[in-house]
């Protein structure tokens, strides 16, 4: 079997793989609200279905499909996910895709600055707990990283609130921006919002890749090519770059990409401690209002980034590191 076919076969068994789990994970969104006893349109609109008129809530069942068979609403539920149409707000009356794509954008703002420096943070303080493994200061950052990853992210958030917004009024208690801004004292101003719930995330991102990074460099300087290399004489410096963190690296990315999903999701809760009109807030009024169309298309965005991320995780620690999409398919074909 030839490289190129490698790489192939490897990059269509994921392709199949998370395709198929998509389609699974956006199925039971279509059918878990629809198996719910009693009529969906009185779930949907609750107590106010008390005093709607019948004929209301027949031209309302007409104007959602619900009084179709399943199967057509089915098809057009699927149908409507690949156009990105996820139908109308029943409280605002808007395409839930324009307030998806409005809410999203900053999100991903929040998100991606997030990731970055969490990262960053991880790479750097793993790596001097890793080789300093076993003391003082191993320890303490070691401690100081539990502490922070068993801490509730929405628990922290508020603490941080309390003290720099609250009290000492360093930062705004919330939302994006100040006024009616333009040019760079706007994005000036917007840093200035985000700052606090940027720093909140990279610090919970970075708890979890610390321990990752930390625990791959303590396994690899215990490997047999580490101590040739250090018989040979070679620098402390060049050992740990070239040989050691060389082979953290292809993990590291894959983390990286891996958690960029779930950040997007984690970051729901800090939208909302923060008041940030992003996905968090969106989410969180629908739930409030029962908005329903909202709720299940803020969850179908939501669940392909988580699946995309693991994806592209997939396939950059492939890359990173091609022996695993050759092991892989040597055990399929052997």
């Amino acid at each position: 079997m030839s490289w190129n076919d490698v790489k192939f076969n490897y990059l269509t068994g994921k392709l199949l793989r998370y395709g198929f789990t998509l389609f699974i994970i956006l199925s039971i969104n279509f059918f878990i609200p629809r198996a719910m006893p009693g009529d969906p349109m009185v779930n949907l609109l609750g107590e106010d279905a008390l005093h709607v008129d019948e004929q209301i809530l027949d031209a309302l069942r007409a104007e959602y499909g619900l009084d179709r068979p399943l199967h057509e609403q089915y098809l057009e539920y699927m149908f409507g996910i690949i156009q990105l149409d996820f139908g109308y707000s029943i409280h605002k009356n808007l395409k839930v895709a324009d307030l998806i794509k409005d809410r999203l954008f900053w999100t991903l703002v929040l998100v991606f600055p997030s990731i970055i420096m969490g990262g960053i943070l991880a790479l750097v303080f793993g790596s001097i707990a890793g080789f300093r493994h076993g003391g003082n200061v191993d320890k303490l950052l070691t401690s100081l990283n539990i502490f922070l990853y068993t801490l509730p992210s929405f628990l922290f958030a508020m603490v941080i609130v309390s003290i720099f917004s609250f009290h000492l009024g360093w930062f705004p208690l919330g939302n994006l921006s100040s006024g009616k801004l333009e040019g760079l004292p706007y994005l000036l101003d917007v840093g200035w919002h985000l700052f606090l719930p940027v720093a909140i995330l990279s610090i919970h991102e970075a708890t979890y890749i610390f321990l990752v990074v930390r625990n791959s460099i303590t396994q690899i300087m215990g490997e047999y090519f580490v101590f040739v290399a250090k018989a040979k004489g070679l620098p402390e410096r060049i050992i740990e770059l070239r040989h050691v963190l060389r082979n953290v690296l292809p993990q590291f990315i894959s983390i990286m990409a891996l958690n960029f999903g779930f950040m997007v999701s984690g970051a729901l809760i800090i939208e909302v401690v923060f008041s940030l009109n992003g996905m968090g807030t969106l989410i969180y009024d629908a739930v409030m209002a029962r908005d329903y169309p909202v709720m299940q298309g803020c969850f179908v965005v939501l669940t392909i980034f988580v699946v995309a991320a693991n994806f592209v995780a997939d396939l950059l620690y492939g890359i990173a590191d091609p022996r695993i999409a050759d092991a892989k398919n040597i055990g399929a074909s052997a």
